[in-house]
C-alpha cells in the first residue's frame, strides 16, 4: 500500500514541529485506489489562514476600546472611584472626583423642580428611574404608547400658553415615569419633539407632534399639572393616564362665551377708571370693548387670522371715544380709548416670550416676541384706522389731546377696586379654575397698590416702579404654584393686568395720527419699557422664590437647579 504524500517525511529536514495536515485540508475529490496523490508544493503550508506564518511574532493583544459600559484601559491598575448612589452603570468612566450628588425623586418636592433639576443634568448623571406604573417588568414600558401620551401633554401645556421649560419638565416627567430613562424632549413654538435611546447601541425612537390650534384655557392647563403630578408621583398606569386626559380634554370652558364678552367689557370699564374715568366713562369703555369682543369672535368664526382679529377688536373703543370727542361731550374720551386697550394688549404672550429668552429657549422666545409684535402691529392698525378718520372729520378733537394728564389721577381707594375688577375680569377672560379666581384678584390688588406707592408717593420712576411690583406678582404667584403643585400662569397672569401700559400705547398712537412723530415714538418706547419691565419682573420675582426657597428633598453635595453657562464675552 503506498504511503499517504502528506505524512511528514522524517528524513527531509523539515522541522519536527511542523503542524499536521488536518482533515479538512484533504480534499473532497479522493483519487482511485492505487493512483498516488499529486506532489504538494515546496512553499505550501496546509495550514488555516488564520495561522501565524512561520518566523514572525505574536502581536501584543489590542488595547480594548473604552464605552460606556466599560472602564477604558488606561484606568488598569488604578483605584477604581466609588460608585455614586444613584448614578447610571453608563456613568461610570466619567464620574467625576467629587461624586454625582442623589437627588430625590420623592413628593416632597414640586414635580416642576424635580424635573427641571433633571433636564439640567447630563444624561449620564441623571438617575435611574423607578418604574411606577404602565409597563411590564419583563417587557418594559410600551415606549410608542409612553412617547405618544407624552407628546399630548405637552401638545396642551404648549397650546395653553406654557413656558418651553416647564413643557419640557413636565413631558421628560411623564417619560421618566414610565422608566424611559434615556429620553430628551424639545420644545420649539409650536413643535413638539422627543428622542430616547434605549442604550448607546440601539436606535433612537423619535416622535414629533406640532400645536395646530392655540387657545387660553387655564381650567384645562391646571388639571394637566394635577394629571403630571399624579403620574410623576403616584404612579398612574398607561390606561389610567389616557383616561384622565381624554377626560380633561372633554372637559367644557367653566365660562361660556356670553360671559367672556361681559368680563371684556368689565375689564375695559375697571381699566378707564384707573387713569381718571368715571361712571360714564365706565359704561362707555365696557361698551366698546364688547363691541370689539363680538367683531373679533365674528372674524375667527369667519377663519381670519389673528391679526385681522385685533385689528377690528381695537376699532369699536377707539370709534367710541372719537364719538365722545366729535359730540363734545364732557367725557374723556383718552379714558374710553385706553381703557378698551387693556383688554387688547398681549401681556400674557410677551411674559411667556420674555420667560423663555431668559431661560435660555431663544428660538421660542424669538417667534413668541415676533407674534407679539404682529398683534400690537394690529391693534395700531386698528386704532390709527379710526383715530384719522376722526381728526379728518374734526382736526381740532380737543377731547384727543395728547397732553391730558391721565396720570395725575389719584385716588386709592378707587383705583385699587378697579384693579381687583380687573384681574377678576382678566380671570374669567383666561378661563381659570374658579378656587384660583381669589388669589390671582388679590395678588392684582396687591401689585396696583405697589405700584401707586412706588410711583405716586415715592416719586419713583414708572419703569422701575413697574418691575418691582410685577416681582411681587411673580413671587407670590410662584409660591402659591408650589403650595398647590399647579401652574403659577393662573396666579401671575391675571395679576398683571392693572399694570400694562395702556394710556402710554394709546397716546403714542395718538401722536402718530396728528403727526407728532417724536412724541409718538418716544410714548411707543414708554410703553415697550413698561411691557419689559412686567415680563423681567415676572420671570425675577418667579426665580427669586426657586431660589431661596427649595423644597425639601431636593439636592445633596450642594447639587440644585443647574443653569446653562453662557460664554463671557468670547
Amino acid at each position: 500500500m503506498a504511503s499517504d504524500p502528506h505524512a511528514p517525511d522524517q528524513g527531509s529536514g523539515a522541522p519536527e514541529d511542523r503542524k499536521p495536515a488536518s482533515d479538512e485540508a484533504h480534499s473532497a475529490f479522493t483519487p482511485p485506489l492505487g493512483v498516488p496523490y499529486p506532489p504538494l508544493p515546496e512553499d505550501e503550508h496546509p495550514t488555516s489562514e488564520f495561522a501565524l506564518p512561520a518566523g514572525l511574532r505574536p502581536e501584543a493583544p489590542a488595547e480594548q476600546e473604552g464605552s460606556a459600559f466599560v472602564r477604558p484601559g488606561s484606568t488598569t491598575g488604578q483605584t477604581p472611584l466609588p460608585k455614586p448612589v444613584g448614578a447610571t452603570a453608563m456613568s461610570l468612566a466619567f464620574t467625576p472626583p467629587q461624586g454625582i450628588p442623589a437627588i430625590s425623586l420623592t413628593k416632597e418636592a414640586p414635580w416642576q423642580d424635580r424635573m427641571r433639576t433633571m433636564l439640567r443634568m447630563p444624561v449620564g448623571e441623571r438617575p435611574v428611574p423607578e418604574r411606577l406604573g404602565g409597563g411590564d417588568e419583563e417587557t418594559g414600558p410600551a415606549v410608542p404608547r409612553v412617547l405618544d401620551l407624552t407628546l399630548r401633554i405637552g401638545e396642551i401645556l404648549l397650546a395653553g400658553g406654557e413656558g418651553a421649560e416647564d413643557v419640557e419638565a413636565a413631558m421628560f416627567g411623564v417619560a421618566y415615569a414610565y422608566g424611559l430613562e434615556r429620553v430628551e424632549p424639545t420644545v420649539t413654538f409650536t413643535l413638539l419633539s422627543i428622542s430616547y435611546q434605549p442604550s448607546l447601541v440601539d436606535d433612537p425612537i423619535t416622535a414629533s407632534r406640532t400645536v395646530r390650534r392655540r387657545g387660553v384655557d387655564y381650567n384645562r392647563l391646571s388639571a394637566v399639572f394635577r394629571l403630571v403630578d399624579e403620574i410623576t408621583s403616584e404612579g398612574l398606569t398607561l390606561e389610567e393616564a389616557y383616561r384622565g386626559l381624554a377626560e380633561i380634554r372633554r372637559n367644557r370652558h367653566p365660562y361660556p362665551s356670553w360671559a367672556l364678552t361681559v368680563a371684556s367689557g368689565l375689564l375695559s370699564g375697571a381699566a378707564s377708571m384707573l387713569v381718571g374715568g368715571g361712571l360714564l366713562v365706565f359704561v362707555a369703555a365696557a361698551v366698546g370693548s364688547m363691541l370689539g369682543d363680538r367683531l373679533a369672535w365674528l372674524a375667527s368664526g369667519r377663519g381670519l387670522p389673528e391679526f385681522y382679529q385685533f385689528v377690528v377688536a381695537a376699532m369699536p373703543p377707539a370709534a367710541v371715544g372719537v364719538a365722545f370727542g366729535l359730540a363734545h361731550a364732557n367725557v374723556q374720551a383718552s379714558a374710553v380709548i385706553t381703557g378698551g386697550l387693556f383688554a387688547l394688549i398681549p401681556g400674557r404672550a410677551l411674559v411667556a416670550g420674555v420667560h423663555d429668552g431668559l431661560t435660555g429657549y431663544y428660538i421660542t422666545a424669538a417667534a413668541r416676541l415676533l407674534e407679539v409684535g404682529y398683534l400690537i402691529v394690529g391693534i395700531v392698525v386698528g386704532v390709527l384706522s379710526v383715530l384719522y378718520i376722526g381728526l379728518q372729520l374734526n382736526p381740532g378733537l380737543r377731547r384727543l389731546n395728547p397732553e391730558q394728564a391721565l396720570g395725575t389721577y389719584n385716588v386709592p381707594v378707587v383705583q385699587t377696586i378697579a384693579a381687583m375688577l380687573l384681574a377678576l375680569a382678566f380671570c374669567v377672560l383666561l378661563q381659570q379654575e374658579r378656587h384660583t379666581v381669589a388669589f390671582a384678584t388679590l395678588n392684582g390688588g396687591v401689585a396696583w397698590v405697589v405700584y401707586g406707592a412706588l410711583a405716586y408717593v415715592a416719586g419713583i420712576n414708572p419703569v422701575p416702579a413697574t418691575a418691582i411690583a410685577a416681582g411681587l406678582v411673580g413671587l407670590f404667584g410662584q409660591l402659591l404654584s408650589r403650595y398647590r403643585y399647579a401652574s403659577a400662569l393662573p396666579y401671575v397672569t391675571a395679576a398683571i393686568g392693572p399694570l400694562l401700559p395702556g394710556s402710554a400705547t394709546y397716546f403714542g398712537l395718538l401722536n402718530f395720527a396728528q403727526g407728532h412723530l417724536p412724541q409718538g415714538l418716544t410714548s411707543l418706547v414708554q410703553a415697550a419699557s413698561l411691557a419689559l419691565a412686567i415680563a423681567v419682573g415676572v420671570n425675577l420675582g418667579s426665580e427669586v422664590a426657586r431660589l431661596f426657597l427649595r423644597a425639601p428633598g431636593m439636592q445633596a453635595g450642594g447639587a440644585g437647579r443647574r443653569a446653562a453657562k453662557r460664554t463671557r464675552g468670547f
